[in-house]
């Protein structure tokens, strides 16, 4: 079925949270490894509106649809960013969208360079680089919505259950949107299959793996997807990418988490840590 981007865009709203009793968190705390991996998850949300900045530098913005979508994504994205920011604060952890936008200004060249890089790849792909941006996005926000709900699973926490669920809700739509482009766009170029396949293939790593370190990203990725469940999961996501025109038998999420060493069998890093509490 079509994305309605129309509909999409009327009714696009901030992710709601002001409803939710928050004062569950004094009486039932979050452990640790979750806030720690909440941190991480509103870094990246957070971070969305520097991704956005280097997209509209490619072809990707000169697509009506791309454009209208791409500027709803940053919104909502970054109302996610500030609902998770609101959960760490209840536990006297300060995530400010302020001081992580200073941090990647001292980036300095490094930083700088993103979006002309991104520039020149889109100059040399042409119109297919929206293929490959379309491909790309549907693997992170595919992988993106089974972490919040893998999380919500884990922790069993009656309000952040309920606000990870909403703000996967949200990245269903997301995944909608990036999939469908992706399906059509990669069916009607040989070209874009190509590129898009080698890319995904030799440079893709989990959301969150370019800004922060290797230490927090295999934290991460093995407390939501290790273990059994956690693998059983992930090759879900994985079947969905595979199943794109011209992506048959990636498995580009699997192979991160056995690049990073996180177990395939066994209980996942939060189970062990339930064994061992």
């Amino acid at each position: 079925m079509a994305f309605d981007i129309d509909k999409y865009t009327t009714n696009s709203t901030a992710v709601a949270w002001d409803d939710l009793d928050f004062d569950e968190f004094d009486r039932n705390p979050l452990p640790a490894s979750t806030l720690r991996s909440l941190v991480y998850m509103c870094n990246v949300e957070y971070h969305t509106v520097c991704y956005l900045r280097d997209l509209l530098t490619t072809p990707s913005h000169k697509e009506p649809e791309v454009g209208a979508f791409m500027t709803m994504w940053n919104r909502e994205e970054f109302w996610h960013g500030e609902a998770l920011a609101a959960v760490l604060a209840k536990h006297g952890i300060t995530v400010d969208y302020d001081e992580l936008k200073a941090n990647r200004i001292k980036l300095g060249w490094k930083d700088r360079l993103d979006p002309i890089k991104q520039s020149l790849l889109g100059g040399l792909v042409g119109m297919d680089f929206v293929a490959v941006h379309m491909a790309w996005g549907a693997a992170n926000e595919w992988s993106a919505n089974a972490a919040y709900l893998r999380m919500a699973e884990q922790e069993n926490h009656p309000v952040l259950g309920e606000l990870l669920k909403r703000i996967a809700k949200q990245e269903t739509r997301h995944v909608a949107f990036y999939a469908s482009q992706a399906r059509d766009r990669l069916a009607a170029s040989k070209k874009a299959r190509v590129i898009a396949r080698f890319a995904l293939r030799k440079f893709w790593g989990p959301v969150g793996s370019t800004i922060s370190s290797a230490e927090e990203v295999t934290h991460v990725m093995g407390r939501l997807f290790g273990g059994e469940e956690g693998r059983k999961l992930i090759r879900d996501v994985d079947s969905h990418i595979a199943k794109l025109p011209g992506m048959e038998g990636l498995t580009i999420i699997e192979t991160s988490l056995d690049d990073r060493g996180i177990p395939a069998d066994g209980p996942g890093a939060h189970e062990r840590e339930l064994i061992s509490a």
